[in-house]
């Protein structure tokens, strides 16, 4: 059964080597948990998308609520899945501060990205266009 759970938090430390630890050890464990999936970040907010597992995705998300590196956690959207949507990445991310503030607008009424105003679906869909437009790096 595989599951996306989409959700947004607060980083503690907005350090560029913060962010960076945290998709380093999402690169390390996601693979062999069989978890993929999107961050994105800016502005102090992370934007997640992870797919696997529904155990797997479930154990994560808890594991992510309990880490001190986030705060104000937020289950935005979770569904059962056919098939993967980020399944290219153990963990893709974007970075908000370096996108066209118009792909931003399009899904929210200022050009500053707060998940916490949009639903979650608005949320997901601002990450499929972010897929459709290349604006995810990352390795597999």
């Amino acid at each position: 059964m595989l599951v996306r759970l989409l959700y947004v938090s607060r980083a503690v430390d907005k350090d560029a080597k913060a962010i960076e630890g945290i998709l380093e050890s999402s690169r390390q464990h996601n693979m062999s948990n069989g978890i993929t999936g999107v961050l994105c970040y800016g502005g102090g907010i992370f934007l997640q998308a992870i797919e696997g597992g529904r155990g797997a995705v479930n154990t994560l998300y808890n594991h992510i609520v309990a880490d001190p590196r986030h705060q104000d956690v937020v289950l935005l959207h979770y569904q059962e899945i056919s098939e993967r949507r980020f399944g290219g990445w153990t963990m893709g991310q974007v970075n908000l501060a370096k996108l066209n503030t118009s792909i931003v607008l399009k899904y929210s009424e200022r050009p500053e990205l707060d998940p916490y105003a949009v639903s979650g679906a608005v949320s997901l869909a601002l990450l499929e266009e972010l897929m459709a437009t290349a604006s995810i790096i990352g390795r597999a």
